[in-house]
């Protein structure tokens, strides 16, 4: 019997991509999978069945209650909540300097998804958390941040601005939390997702300026996420996850 049998792990995004390539890698380990999409239903189920024992709740995390349904609909499917991985996320692509185009309506737009969210989902499931913890395999949560959160990098200043929040109350949240509930982040440069498909803008930075010189493939970022889910220690890490493109 794997180690992690029993254990339930939530995955927010998850139908494709780096949130997919978490669910992959976390079932093979023996956790359960809670998947997660606003959109993509035919995915999500196609995916649980693939995966076994999973489950699929479409819900839009802008929406308040929604967020809150997908925590109530994990509990009631499986029972117990041990694993949070915030990996939804919205982005825009604005020039930093075209301030105008950087309108309230996508701040607000990106803050809803890109930090309340996160928050609304935490709150909602910190006593299934808790319930589900030991001293020697803690809780966990794990907030897919971004580098653009790290440095003044990104495709727009508000979606940089919402990682940074992100990470800021990754910190907060582990100091807080503590010892019962970890709480990490992992902040990816440019992966290979369907999000950045038409991203060559990007690819060109990497290739020509990060040691790698290649954007991550999304099971690269599903090892680390496994590794710091793993831990029963580390927490209050923001992991920089760029090819090294951090040292140009």
């Amino acid at each position: 019997m794997k180690k992690n049998t029993r254990r339930v792990a939530l995955i927010t995004g998850s139908t494709d991509g780096i949130g997919a390539a978490i669910a992959r890698r976390l079932s093979n380990d023996g956790f359960a999978i809670a998947l997660h999409s606003r959109s993509s239903q035919d995915k999500g189920l196609e995916l649980a069945e693939i995966l076994g024992n999973a489950s699929y709740t479409k819900a839009d995390l802008a929406e308040e209650k929604d967020a809150r349904h997908l925590i109530q609909s994990t509990l009631s499917y499986h029972g117990r909540l041990d694993v949070i991985v915030n990996n939804a996320a919205m982005s825009e692509v604005i020039p930093h300097r075209e301030l105008k185009k950087a309108t309230p309506e996508i701040w607000r737009k990106l803050y809803d998804v890109n930090v309340i969210a996160p928050w609304v989902l935490i709150a909602e499931a910190e006593a299934a958390l808790r319930e589900s913890s030991t001293p020697d395999m803690p809780s966990c949560i794990l907030n897919i941040t971004s580098h653009a959160g790290v440095r003044p990098k990104g495709a727009s200043i508000p979606y940089a601005v919402t990682k940074s929040a992100l990470n800021h109350m990754t910190k907060l949240l582990a100091l807080n939390l503590g010892p019962e509930i970890r709480v990490n982040a992992i902040a990816p440069g440019l992966v290979d997702t369907p999000m950045t498909e038409d991203w060559d803008w990007a690819r060109d930075i990497w290739r020509e300026k990060a040691p790698m010189q290649r954007g991550a493939r999304p099971e690269e970022i599903a090892d680390i996420a496994n590794m710091l889910i793993e831990s029963s220690y580390l927490t209050g890490e923001v992991l920089l996850a760029d090819g090294g493109l951090n040292l140009t």
